[in-house]
């Protein structure tokens, strides 16, 4: 064959492995779109339950000391369901997971409903239970995101898929504000139906995702767990992947019923949870990009660098500035902290270990994030909210410890190119 015949020859090939590659980055593409508006959707679901949980459990608790007990059983919910999430989307795909995960959604608003209409403390528990396996599963959606993009682009898809969680922090605020006196004498129960009515609609969005299914190697899981836990990258990423979200989930926890204790609105309060979740979400625009120019450990300190910040202003005062820029600040914290951490623990697995890997990480974070939200609730209505703030320092000295002895990032830069990841 001639050098002219092979290459017309080859051309068909070139060109259907061309068309084929921009195919699976359109699919790609639609994912992280699809999964961003998903993030939106569902993550309304936790804040709608961060701004009524301790309100309804103060209203229905049998002792003032379990008011913030809904959101602790929310956390606990979120660690229990964090590993079976992870078997769902092993044997039978991520969609299958994203679909169990929006009918527990469902479940949460119908039954936190009912226990609102019967004056069920117990049964609102169980609802934010299944609030919580909801929260788990979308927790998973920027994990998801990276699974089809190439190495360089998965902070970016990560970190623009927690971006979705923005609207998330107008929707799930808006919802509760304009539905919790819907339905006299019993407020929130409008909101919790609403509420049910938003995940059945992202359930509907995360039909369109399209990953692969797993692969026998995925299923088989690779490595054993243990040898990989042990990788000094690993234990600093779950140290400041733990960190970020407990004291996240510490303060915010309390924030809300601490503003109704000195006195403020609960207007004032929805509103400072939507700037704070605005804030939680917001910087996942840009945070991707950070990574990748500086490191995600420079990023991982930065937010814990805010957290701290948060934790000092709200310890200079009690007025509604105080109270919404601690909020916000702890809302930037977050995301710096947790999508930096979330960075590292996309290194620290091979392909058919990602699932395995990602659910473990999400497992101890969620688990350890428990016993924060359970102290809160005791140390606000035992000590008040200066307390809980001076003991927040504690974890972060410990996160920024850990930094300081890993491993150095590994930095890099993300392939210039167009598109959307």
């Amino acid at each position: 064959m001639s050098h002219a015949e092979a290459a017309s020859a080859l051309r068909p090939a070139a060109a259907e492995t061309g068309h084929a590659t921009g195919h699976a980055m359109g699919h790609a593409t639609g994912n992280v779109v699809r999964l961003a508006i998903g993030q939106a959707l569902a993550g309304a679901n936790s804040t709608v339950v961060y701004a009524t949980g301790a309100i309804v459990g103060h209203m229905l608790a049998p002792s003032p000391a379990l008011a913030t007990l809904p959101i602790s059983i929310f956390v606990v919910g979120m660690a229990a369901c964090t590993l079976p999430a992870g078997a769902i989307a092993r044997r039978h795909g991520r969609r299958a997971a994203f679909l169990a995960g929006t009918g527990c959604g469902v479940l949460v608003g119908l039954l936190s409903a009912l226990a609102v209409v019967l004056g069920s403390f117990w049964l609102f528990c169980l609802g934010t239970f299944f609030g919580g396996a909801y929260a788990a599963v979308v927790l998973s959606f920027r994990f998801a995101a990276a699974d089809g993009v190439p190495p360089a682009r998965r902070p970016r898809a990560l970190s623009l898929v927690m971006a979705g969680g923005v609207f998330a922090g107008v929707i799930g605020p808006q919802l509760v504000t304009h539905t919790m006196g819907l339905w006299p004498p019993h407020l929130f129960a409008a909101t919790f139906l609403a509420q049910a009515g938003v995940a059945a609609l992202c359930a509907l969005v995360l039909l369109g995702v399209r990953l692969p299914m797993p692969t026998a190697a995925e299923i088989a899981g690779g490595r054993p767990l243990g040898a990989i836990a042990r990788q000094p990258r690993f234990v600093v990423a779950v140290v400041c992947g733990v960190v970020s979200y407990l004291l996240m989930n510490f303060l915010m926890t309390a924030a809300p019923l601490a503003m109704r204790l000195c006195g403020l609105s609960q207007d004032a309060a929805n509103l400072g949870l939507q700037w704070h979740v605005v804030a939680m979400y917001a910087p996942g625009f840009v945070t991707g990009r950070l990574i990748a120019r500086f490191g995600a450990p420079r990023v991982v300190a930065a937010g814990l660098a805010l957290t701290g910040a948060a934790a000092a202003v709200g310890l200079l005062g009690v007025d509604v500035g105080h109270f919404w820029l601690t909020l916000v600040l702890l809302g930037l914290g977050w995301n710096c902290g947790f999508v930096g951490a979330s960075a590292l623990v996309l290194e620290c697995h091979r392909p058919e270990e990602r699932t395995r890997v990602q659910s473990l990480n999400d497992f101890i974070v969620f688990g350890t994030m428990a016993l924060g939200s359970f102290a809160s609730g005791g140390l606000l209505t035992a000590y008040g909210w200066d307390t809980v703030l001076w003991v927040s320092f504690a974890p972060l000295a410990v996160a920024f410890a850990a930094l300081l002895a890993g491993p150095a990032s590994r930095r890099g830069t993300v392939a210039g190119s167009g598109g959307l990841i």
